[in-house]
């Protein structure tokens, strides 16, 4: 079940989502079913020269293998056609263990033909940080994009009952507390270990 507006001003209420910003005041950015959040200064886009695949068993390939671009605010950071890049949310959220929520594009973008998650738009109950943006343009024009510009939308689903075992407790929980966008820790999973 999606939480409607009031629902989401009443579990900010009460702590079952917590969101820290430096927007004083959140509540403008609460929809009917949604809830906006706005894209952060810090990039991370990959080095094409440096290494021919990416390959989840060579973590060099793709950990150490992305450059970081800070933007200034009011200076657009140009996304070019085809572009792959990795964005971050200003704010940061943290779920109690009986929600989950969903990242979604914002129709105005995606009408620009930006994608704002590849395919990672699941956020489970128990996760606190910043939200990783896997943003791509599928337009053949650049589009430019600005730190603090709502960039997605996050609805929030109430659980049947609470997780056994929340982000926060699990033994993989490769993302929790992130502050900056990260690139993917897939050689971490137990697949994959050594």
């Amino acid at each position: 079940m999606i939480l409607s507006d009031r629902d989401i001003k009443a579990a900010i209420e009460t702590g079952r989502i917590s969101i820290e910003s430096s927007q004083p005041e959140l509540f403008w950015h609460i929809h009917a079913s949604s809830m906006d959040f706005r894209l952060g200064n810090t990039f991370k886009v990959y080095e094409h020269s440096r290494y021919a695949v990416l390959d989840p068993k060579s973590p060099e390939t793709f950990a150490k293998n992305m450059r970081v671009i800070t933007v200034n605010d009011g200076d657009p950071f140009i996304v070019q056609p085809g572009e792959f890049i990795l964005g971050v949310t200003q704010e940061k959220l943290t779920l109690g263990n009986d929600l989950v929520a969903r990242v979604e594009g914002r129709s105005s973008l995606g009408r620009l033909g930006i994608i704002i998650h590849s395919t990672a738009g699941f956020v489970d109950p128990g996760f606190s940080g910043t939200i990783t943006l896997e943003i791509s343009n599928l337009n053949r024009l650049p589009v430019a994009l600005y730190p603090g510009m709502r960039v997605c939308q996050i609805a929030f689903e109430q659980m049947t009952s609470e997780a056994e075992t929340p982000y926060n407790k699990k033994p993989f929980s490769k993302y929790q507390n992130q502050v900056l966008p990260e690139e993917s820790r897939i050689s971490m999973d137990p697949e994959f270990a050594a």
